[in-house]
């Protein structure tokens, strides 16, 4: 049987903290900060990031259930974590419409209805809310909650095989993946078209995620540590930085031989195209190289706004996509001068630092005042059941 780790590596916290970080900005249309974040410089972004974390966490939590308590246990738990964000996900639809509702009618300007999405709610809200129940309707910047819940409510028979045969579950994953591209599978969105994040893709990186945690990290530590893995690592972001550079500057594509772009094109995000996945891979390689487990930064008041908002993913992804939408509307009706890209992106960051700031005290207030103690390790989205 695969191990199951006991400590908390607060890396995961840092990394998906600034993930979300990440997310935020990018969720912002227009918004000049966004030129920060790392998916303008290679082949992936934020999104790989996150979902490999939460793969990662969720068998750190649910594998050491499963070992104590078996299978039904510990799927039970996973089938409430992903009620839970199932119910948040309703939530925020509910907010995150009401607000887009609210600010087209107040201002007279119906382009914010069609550039979120949601014309369609606007039209015909009794058809839209039940295509919406069933995850089959998803605004912009609704797409990751509706898949992690699929990858959630999936994962108790992966963990099983990853707990027994962690190699085949590993293999199987892949297979999957293959399949997927092979036969174009996808799940139906409504109005029309297929989910933004296809699940039968993008399982890879969570069962690739929760891989590592059981033991794969351990076994892949000695190949990701030698010179020779890193120097290629830091090759292939070299590459993908500079055939990202073509996408702003065009003259430079005539550098760039032509069966290269015959071979790369399209980097398909939907369905995690494999330039992508070498590309989350490569940053994985250098940050495991550069920035070890127990660095002491990770215990600084530095890193702490990004460590507590990795530790309440879940609120904090929440308020970020309720955040993106405030911020569009303050470029479009106040002012679209880079201070203000400047004030929005940096304002919205320190709210999702200060609720998780608050949610993080009220756990240890909890604690000392008798409540009932949470869990050692907090999951976030992939898993917990706080």
């Amino acid at each position: 049987m695969a191990p199951v780790l006991t400590e908390r590596d607060l890396r995961l916290d840092l990394f998906r903290g600034i993930a979300l970080w990440l997310i935020f900005l990018d969720h912002i249309p227009s918004n000049a900060v966004s030129w920060v974040t790392i998916r303008n410089y290679g082949f992936s972004d934020a999104t790989e990031i996150f979902v490999f974390i939460s793969g990662y966490t969720a068998a750190f939590v649910y594998g050491r259930a499963m070992r104590q308590h078996g299978f039904v246990i510990a799927s039970a738990r996973v089938l409430k974590r992903a009620w839970q964000v199932y119910i948040a996900h309703v939530f925020l639809l509910a907010i995150y419409l009401a607000e887009i509702a609210y600010v087209a009618n107040s201002f007279d300007n119906p382009l914010y209805s069609e550039e979120m999405g949601v014309l369609d709610f606007l039209k015909n809200p009794d058809v839209t809310i039940f295509q919406a129940l069933l995850l089959k309707f998803k605004p912009v910047n609704m797409d990751v909650l509706p898949l992690y819940i699929l990858l959630l409510a999936w994962f108790p028979p992966m963990l099983w095989l990853l707990l027994r045969a962690p190699s085949i579950a590993l293999i199987s994953s892949a297979v999957l993946y293959v399949l997927m591209w092979f036969f174009e599978w996808n799940l139906p969105a409504w109005p029309s078209g297929t989910w933004v994040f296809n699940p039968f893709a993008w399982q890879l990186l969570f069962v690739f995620g929760a891989w590592c945690a059981l033991g794969g990290a351990q076994n892949l530590s000695r190949w990701i540590g030698s010179r020779f893995v890193v120097g290629l690592a830091i090759a292939y972001l070299v590459f993908a930085f500079c055939i990202a550079m073509t996408w702003y500057f065009p003259r430079l594509a005539i550098y760039v031989p032509k069966f290269v772009g015959d071979a790369i094109y399209p980097i398909d995000k939907t369905n995690l195209d494999v330039l992508r996945i070498l590309h989350f891979l490569a940053l994985a390689v250098i940050t495991v190289a550069f920035v070890p487990s127990d660095w002491p930064a990770l215990k600084s008041r530095i890193l702490w706004p990004a460590i507590v908002c990795g530790q309440h993913s879940l609120e904090t992804f929440c308020l970020g996509v309720f955040l993106s939408f405030a911020g569009h509307f303050m470029f479009t009706e106040v002012s679209n001068r880079l201070f203000m890209h400047i004030a929005v992106s940096v304002g919205g960051i320190a709210i999702m630092v200060a609720i998780a700031a608050m949610l993080s005290w009220y756990k240890q207030a909890e604690r000392q005042g008798g409540g009932p103690r949470p869990p050692a390790a907090r999951p976030g989205l992939a898993g917990g059941d706080a």
